[in-house]
């Protein structure tokens, strides 16, 4: 399984950095800035009490400025990527870059340094008199040895994270790949034997993490262009490299690898031969880390040794040792705590929690990734890959409980379960809602059927919703197929349930019960037979009706309107309720939801208002309070069109009703039902806020609008939700990855219709 690296011009590559606008950040105020009050609240006079406040206790920083979710990228530029000594501001579009993917993977404000120095006391004092700004400090593309000494002494200098993340950071996932290729080939740290080629920055840190996993000290033969580092040698050396000197008669890389279990290439391309990983253990473990190309390519070490465990720097090959898994999380987690430092135990830690992850069942996302080709831990993926959702709640906090137990940590967290929560819904802004309908689902424990069971996306969905004990599932379709597709997904047989409608022993009388309900609409007993055996929406609504299941998701092998004409064959509407789809948007943390996405194609005003109503339940029952905006092209009345007189057709006959519990207003243009202060230029509007239920004048403007939502911007969709039927039966799109369908599950077990009528 590989992905093939993104190929773009150098054109491309400047157009990128240059437009829209130059650079790739940017400063966003976290407070609002409309008023003079508000400007007088963040700067003179207002400011003035917070300064006193910090004055007399330097740690109320943390909580009167963004002092603790902010860290600083600081380099000299003397070692840029694979590129040397460039100077400072060459590296600025790479510190840049470091600084999105703190915001990207941690929601870490982050800014970059570039000091114009290559005087080590001068860029310590530079470093240590701002340190204070920052909640942390990541140092990046310093030349070796002098990363070390700088690195060394801003730790002890400065009360905050210090961090090398060019020597740390490949330490940490390369260690963490370790962890598991032992795992793999069943062999003990302790026992480990590392001929490690390369010296410098990277290499001297991946061999003093590796030694605190474990790794014995005289086991490891550390070797840089003059080969062995071994005691008693004097050429290039450094008190860096003669922490790793050890007695040994070896003198070259290819002695080293005699007899080796392990391999850990941080130098350059060519300098592992085919030679020496052939006279390598069985079972050897190669990390061959050297970017762009490596020490030796995993072609050549498969033409010479099949039994090897590989992993590379690079994106195109399984088990890339990326540096993003680490630092985001470790630094998220050591700000968390307002960590003093980041220590020994907190790297550990840290390559621990992406081991362990690793060793999980991937999401959609992961799979995405590798074009569909879904990866399970084994020898081709010991390491987790940078785009799985889990890592911001996974690692950090093991970081922080390390940090806490070593005494580092300033600010202890009690609650380690509502952290993780936390964490989460940085990472997206779905995670709080889809928490707490999860938690109704674990303390209820309902039986969802899951339609097309033999699709092998639907398998994994049920699969992960009972893994993560959100009810039961239950499959339908037949046994042997299911079970073939459980077997290749490494799914134990008979873990799930699974249910061949042409021989339940409940056939007949679902057959019976089919027929009573459709004999006058021209159904003879023999369509009731056939639709029954033969469509398993209509035998997952039968279960439904029957009470022998409580819930319902299918679509995803058929059209919305098709499955839905399925159920309407055994389920009703709930009396006096519209059936409507319903789509929950987030994005930047505001929640909207629209309706009616994929139901009614062009509402009369009548349909309009019950989809109103019917919307403004489900919202509720979810946990908000409802103000509905009638949506349209007019905003009260202009300009007017036949769509328009519809909608407010539709105020009319909400006016007119005397048990309306929730706002509402209309016609309206979007912007103005979404503008906070849309009543000053409307004061006689009806809502007392920003409208979070927009009612859609036609299907097609709501299905437009929330793919558009979803396609050009960062928003999060849920839905469509389906609401208004007499038991929860939701439909997935046809294509829906494994996570859709598990929300969707998730929801006809939260059953909202069944909340918002009891």
């Amino acid at each position: 399984m590989t992905s093939k690296r993104p190929s773009f011009t150098d054109e491309e590559a400047l157009d990128f950095h240059s437009q829209p606008h130059p650079g790739k950040i940017s400063m966003v105020p976290t407070k609002p800035m409309g008023t003079q009050r508000d400007l007088s609240l963040a700067y003179s006079p207002g400011v003035a009490i917070p300064v006193l406040a910090i004055s007399e206790d330097e740690d109320k920083a943390y909580d009167y400025t963004s002092k603790g979710n902010l860290v600083a990228v600081i380099s000299n530029g003397t070692a840029i990527l694979g590129l040397g000594n460039l100077g400072p501001m060459a590296s600025k579009p790479v510190m840049e870059g470091k600084s999105v993917l703190f915001k990207r993977f941690a929601d870490i404000d982050s800014f970059d340094i570039e000091v114009d120095t290559t005087d080590v006391e001068e860029f310590i004092s530079t470093v240590r008199n701002i340190g204070s700004t920052w909640g942390g400090i990541n140092l990046e593309d310093i030349s070796s040895p002098d990363c070390f000494i700088i690195e060394s002494r801003l730790r002890e200098e400065l009360d905050i994270p210090v961090f090398h993340d060019d020597q740390h950071g490949t330490a940490i996932i390369a260690a963490a790949g370790l962890i598991n290729a032992c795992h793999i080939t069943g062999r003990n740290m302790e026992d480990l034997k590392v001929a490690v080629s390369g010296a410098g920055a990277a290499g001297l840190s991946v061999a003093g993490l590796i030694r605190h996993l474990g790794v014995k000290a005289e086991n490891i033969v550390m070797c840089d262009s003059s080969g062995v580092v071994y005691e008693g040698r004097t050429e290039k050396m450094d008190q860096f490299k003669s922490a790793f000197a050890i007695k040994t008669s070896k003198r070259t890389l290819a002695e080293a690898c005699e007899g080796a279990d392990c391999l850990l290439g941080l130098s350059a391309k060519g300098a592992v031969t085919k030679d020496m990983v052939k006279s390598m253990a069985k079972d050897p473990i190669i990390f061959a880390m050297a970017n762009p190309d490596p020490e030796i390519t995993p072609e050549d070490i498969k033409s010479v040794r099949d039994d090897a465990i590989i992993a590379t720097g690079r994106s195109d090959y399984p088990n890339q040792v990326n540096n993003v898994l680490g630092f985001p999380y470790i630094f998220r987690g050591a700000l968390d705590v307002r960590a003093r430092g980041i220590n020994e135990e907190m790297k550990v830690a840290a390559a621990h929690a992406i081991a362990e992850l690793a060793r999980e069942d991937v999401p959609d996302e992961v799979a995405a990734a590798y074009h569909g080709a879904r990866p399970s831990f084994g020898r081709e993926y010991i390491i987790p890959t940078p785009f799985d959702p889990r890592l911001i709640s996974f690692i950090p906090p093991f970081v922080a409980q390390a940090a806490m137990d070593t005494g580092v940590a300033r600010k202890p967290i009690n609650d380690m379960e509502a952290y993780r929560h936390s964490l989460a819904r940085r990472a997206d802004p779905s995670a709080a809602f889809i928490q707490g309908v999860q938690a109704h689902c674990k303390e209820n424990q309902r039986r969802i059927v899951f339609a097309e069971g033999e699709e092998p996306a639907v398998v994994r969905a049920a699969f992960s919703f009972k893994n993560q004990g959100l009810g039961h599932p239950i499959l339908i379709g037949r046994e042997a197929q299911v079970q073939r597709a459980m077997e290749q997904m490494g799914i134990q047989p008979g873990s799930l349930e699974i249910i061949n409608a042409r021989l339940s022993d409940n056939n007949p009388l679902y057959t019976d019960m089919l027929y009573s309900r459709l004999q006058r609409d021209g159904y003879l007993k023999r369509d009731a037979q056939r639709l029954v055996n033969q469509d398993r929406n209509v035998f997952g609504c039968c279960m439904l009706k029957n009470g022998d299941a409580d819930g319902m998701v299918t679509g995803v092998t058929r059209n919305y309107d098709v499955a839905l004409n399925d159920a309407l064959l055994v389920l009703d509407p709930i009396p006096g309720q519209a059936i409507i789809g319903m789509s929950m948007v987030i994005n930047r943390g505001r929640t909207v939801f629209i309706a009616d996405t994929s139901v009614t194609e062009l509402p009369q005003g009548q349909d309009l208002a019950n989809i109103a109503i019917e919307a403004a339940r489900g919202v509720r029952a979810l946990g908000f309070t409802p103000r509905v905006a009638f949506l349209s092209y007019s905003t009260f009345g202009n300009p007017m069109g036949e769509r328009g007189e519809k909608v407010r057709e539709a105020v009319a006959i909400l006016d007119s009703m005397k048990n309306i519990d929730f706002e509402y207003e209309g016609d309206m243009n979007a912007d103005v039902a979404l503008n906070t202060g849309h009543k000053l230029l409307y004061p006689f509007s009806r809502l007392t806020g920003p409208a979070n239920v927009l009612v859609m004048p036609a299907i097609h403007a709501a299905s437009i609008s929330t793919k558009l939502l979803e396609s050009m911007s960062r928003a999060t969709v849920i839905g469509p939700m389906l609401l208004g039927l007499e038991k929860p039966v939701q439909i997935a799109s046809l294509g829906a990855t494994v996570g859709d369908i598990v929300n969707l599950a998730t929801i006809a077990a939260f059953d909202v219709d069944d909340v918002h009528t009891s």
